[in-house]
């Protein structure tokens, strides 16, 4: 059976089975990086770098054109919105007029730390975009008057919304591994990645907010453009038994097991909030583990859809978007999309998980039945 086929019979079995919950949420917000962006890095990168993901063969699947997804469809707040009856999400900086149901912070390459602290240690030798968690935060806080019109009124409005916190700590760690550091140097970057992500948390809660979503950190350790890049670097012993990068793969666990332990703390503080874990590392891992079952070849289990060639399908001069690129027929036989991000299939596959389970702390339509 392919891929697309199983996941949508998972998510279609997943909506039938709870239409009374269709209108549960009055909006989302989201806040987050390139695994969730609808379009905001388009806006704020292109005048100053190039930009490939606003081309073709981006949302071939679904759209049928670039949306300013890093997909070739829709991505896992999509399906979440559209299980509780809301309109995708609009990216913040195209600036629409209507946000009455929400809308869309994430921007491609955003940290949980502020981008200062990279170019003030020299751990990153460019100018990053100003993109990171607190001035999401920012841009929520200036779009307030539009949302709501007191502060009572906003108090309510967040009370019924959905909020997303992340994925956010890869683009963190990928900066702190780019500079050379070692995997301990790294690991003692996570405290205070997950402490920024935590506050944003609490600091949403203290403005109303009552479920919050909080995504942990994917396997990046099986990402084709980092075996790619690092494949010079490692020795066999590196790798683990499923081909990914075991030493970034500890960080991301690490990462993970800090973040639940903080979540945990959290509700013992806020008893009246519902802030639920979202694992992005054990769906990833359980295809990899068992790729047949979800209509993905054994040898394409580690290569990207889109590429430029490569034992992983990925090329540094040829990456999806650019010329010389090409994409796979079926996306939807692929775990990865471009190298980095996923497939609308496997982003589909997330979103079930995480609305009614496994792969939520807890599940969200179990949160709301609270």
């Amino acid at each position: 059976m392919e891929l697309s086929l199983v996941f949508s019979l998972l998510f279609l079995s997943c909506l039938h089975g709870v239409s009374s919950e269709s209108r549960y949420f009055t909006s989302m917000f989201t806040l987050g990086d390139s695994y969730i962006d609808t379009g905001n890095f388009v806006v704020i990168a292109a005048p100053v770098v190039p930009v490939w993901h606003d081309k073709p063969p981006y949302g071939m699947t679904f759209f049928g054109h670039p949306t300013g997804r890093l997909s070739d469809g829709r991505v896992t707040i999509d399906f979440i919105a559209e299980h509780f009856g809301l309109p995708p999400l609009q990216a913040s900086l195209l600036n629409h007029s209507d946000v009455s149901k929400g809308v869309n912070f994430a921007v491609g390459g955003a940290t949980a730390i502020d981008v200062d602290f990279y170019e003030r240690n020299k751990l990153i030798p460019f100018k990053p975009l100003n993109n990171s968690l607190n001035v999401q935060l920012g841009w929520l806080e200036e779009l307030k008057p539009s949302i709501c019109n007191s502060t009572e009124g906003c108090r309510d409005c967040f009370s019924k919304a959905l909020f997303f916190v992340g994925e956010f700590g890869v683009n963190d760690y990928n900066f702190i591994w780019s500079a050379g550091k070692t995997e301990q140097e790294v690991m003692s970057y996570v405290p205070e990645v997950v402490d920024n992500i935590i506050k944003a948390v609490e600091r949403l809660i203290n403005e109303g907010a009552v479920y919050v979503v909080v995504p942990g950190n994917p396997p990046n350790g099986c990402s084709p453009t980092i075996l790619t890049l690092r494949s010079s670097l490692n020795q066999t012993g590196n790798y683990d038994h499923l081909g990914c990068l075991s030493d970034i793969n500890r960080v991301a666990r690490h990462h993970n097991s800090m973040l639940r332990e903080a979540i945990s703390a959290l509700r013992g503080k806020y008893p009246h909030a519902r802030i639920i874990f979202a694992d992005f590392y054990r769906p990833i891992i359980s295809i990899l583990q068992n790729p047949e079952s979800f209509g993905v070849a054994s040898q394409d289990v580690l290569r990207t859809c889109c590429g430029g060639g490569g034992v992983y399908n990925w090329n540094s001069s040829a990456v999806c978007g650019m010329p010389g690129a090409t994409a796979c027929k079926d996306p939807s036989a692929f775990v990865s999309w471009d190298g980095v991000h996923y497939t609308e299939a496997t982003y589909q596959y997330i979103a079930k998980g995480w609305l009614s389970g496994p792969f939520a702390d807890p599940p969200i339509l179990r949160a709301i039945r609270y």
